[in-house]
């Protein structure tokens, strides 16, 4: 393994946290000056309802912290990469060359994935904040999701003649064309995990945790633009963890999840079968947190139309542990010690399957 291509990753990790630590205090000072945070704090269940356990844990802390703190991930990272490209093209030499990880090969879509859900996301929070209350209805976020899912699940098909899916310790299966509407699928299951986002600090640490597993397994793949671009995201997030640790100087909200879920799906089947690999048969396995709080809300809703009752205290999960008695403090870093472990044993599990 080339000392170069460990600089190569490490770099950008480094230049996208120190980016994110010193635009944070104009980030945060705009957002206070302009108050954004929720007018109507506060969140209701999936039949209109009011959500009285957790409006009792979290509605008075949404009048006070902004949210959009998204904005520093995505904007410390298009900066990054942006950044090794511009001085590659100013400045062409074999250094600046290589330290270049913006490619058509390896980044571009998911480097689109994340423009897209920044952007999305950020209307989406603007709306919430200064308009409606609401932001974008469910119906129309799923709807980008769902173009954006077949857009790019179009290109590994047509483009990328991606047609089948890595299995472990096995052959590759064939799907053809079903690989599209497959993307789609996970596309909008990593979406709804976007949920995790409740407590101080929990979706910060464990999509760090996530994206550090794929660079790993990409870096393993020798594919070093993914591996780089999946560190860069690390160091974005880590820069927003540091103001997001409790008490929250701001909360992530939709610009910032929808862009990394749209991202994480995208880099899952890139470290796939174009990779030789089984970066989608692992993504249960590394994002197992996210698959619990998908599946909380899920098994709860069952619970309340077939049993009439609740299982959970509040889904998602999270919020069950916090109702049960916990700090919040403690249920995120018991979060992020899990997303470690079933980090590591995905990467495990990749490399030798």
């Amino acid at each position: 393994m080339e000392l170069l291509n460990i600089i190569k990753i490490i770099t950008p990790t480094l230049v996208a946290f120190t980016i994110g630590i010193l635009i944070t205090p104009l980030l945060t000072k705009q957002l206070y000056r302009h108050r954004a945070w929720k007018k109507k704090p506060g969140k209701h269940t999936l039949e209109g309802t009011e959500a009285v356990e957790f409006n009792k844990l979290h509605k008075e802390r949404e009048r006070e912290v902004p949210r959009m703190g998204g904005i520093i991930i995505w904007m410390s990272a298009f900066i990054t990469i942006f950044g090794f490209w511009f001085i590659s093209f100013i400045w062409p030499s074999a250094e600046t060359i290589k330290m270049d990880f913006l490619s058509r090969a390896q980044t571009w879509i998911p480097l689109f994935a994340l423009g897209i859900g920044a952007l999305v996301g950020l209307l989406n929070d603007i709306l919430d904040i200064y308009f409606n209350g609401n932001g974008l209805s469910l119906r129309r976020r799923l709807a980008v999701v769902i173009a954006v899912a077949l857009f790019i699940g179009w290109w590994f098909y047509a483009k990328l003649e991606i047609i089948s899916v890595g299995v472990p310790f096995g052959e590759p299966v064939d799907v053809g064309w079903l690989i599209i509407p497959f993307f789609v699928l996970v596309t909008l299951a990593i979406y709804a995990s976007g949920i995790i986002d409740g407590i101080d600090g929990l979706a910060g640490g464990v999509f760090a945790m996530i994206f550090t597993a794929y660079s790993v397994i990409a870096l393993a793949q020798n594919q070093i633009d993914l591996a780089a671009f999946s560190a860069m995201l690390v160091g974005a997030i880590l820069a927003f963890l540091w103001f997001n640790i409790p008490p929250a100087r701001f909360f992530m909200t939709e610009t910032g999840t929808m862009a990394l879920t749209l991202t994480l799906a995208t880099i899952a089947f890139m470290t796939d079968t174009l990779g030789d690999g089984i970066g989608i048969s692992v993504l249960p396995v590394i994002g197992f947190l996210l698959v619990a709080t998908v599946a909380s809300v899920l098994i709860q809703e069952f619970s309340k139309k077939v049993w009439k009752r609740k299982l959970l205290k509040v889904a998602p999960l999270h919020h069950h542990f916090e109702a049960l008695g916990w700090p919040s403090t403690k249920v995120a870093m018991r979060y992020w010690v899990l997303g470690a472990v079933f980090g590591f044993f995905g990467v495990v599990l990749a490399l030798i399957g």
